[in-house]
């Protein structure tokens, strides 16, 4: 990996956003540091954190005097700031609109919905019991999952989009470590976990795991 170059990562170990960014990072053998940012203990919240990020989100990565937000806008940064790294989006136009639109399936429309602050909303503000949190999150997992995996039909090979790792396989790991963390069934998905098992035995998605991260002890 090159010199990290004062980059820095802000991230929270079981983020999927973060857990992307992670992943986009090693893929491209991009070095970092990281500073780990607690979500459970609301460090997101914080007025320093916040002057970084206003949204009180993770991840923000700085690079070189620059702050960026947002999963996949970093991402697609990294993609165009470092073009002679490993890619993660393919040159023919069809198969990347193709990799962005499932990428944006699990960033935009899946995952939003059962984020850490959308399930304390529905304890701590609606009332709902672990059992009808636990309902929401696999409602809306599975349906996302099912759309993903028709569109695998298609576009898979390999890997979400042909044989080439992509940034739709940078958002498909982190979604299926959270549905088995959350125990939703992922039988009835057969592409996605074929797909998930061959990504997740890969050198740069080992070292992207949650458990493998500063803050995970």
């Amino acid at each position: 990996m090159n010199k990290p170059a004062g980059r820095v990562l802000h991230g929270y170990f079981r983020s999927s956003a973060a857990y992307r960014v992670r992943i986009a990072l090693a893929w491209k053998e991009l070095a970092y540091r990281q500073a780990p940012v607690s979500l459970i203990k609301g460090e997101q919240q914080a007025d320093g954190y916040r002057r970084l990020n206003p949204q009180g989100l993770v991840p923000a990565l700085e690079d070189g005097g620059r702050v960026l937000t947002q999963s996949l806008a970093i991402c697609e940064y990294l993609e165009e700031a470092y073009p002679d790294t490993p890619r993660l989006l393919p040159d023919d136009v069809v198969a990347r609109a193709e990799v962005r639109a499932l990428a944006q399936q699990i960033a935009c429309d899946l995952h939003p919905l059962n984020n850490l602050r959308v399930l304390r909303y529905l304890v701590e503000v609606l009332g709902t019991d672990d059992a009808q949190k636990q309902r929401w999150y696999a409602h809306w997992t599975q349906e996302g999952l099912a759309a993903f995996e028709s569109t695998l039909a298609r576009t898979a090979g390999m890997y979400c989009v042909g044989d080439t790792v992509s940034l739709a396989d940078v958002c498909l790991v982190p979604q299926v470590f959270n549905a088995r963390r959350f125990d939703v069934d992922l039988a009835p998905y057969p592409r996605l976990q074929a797909v998930a098992g061959r990504l997740e035995a890969l050198p740069a998605f080992e070292a992207a795991h949650p458990a493998r991260q500063p803050d995970a002890a």
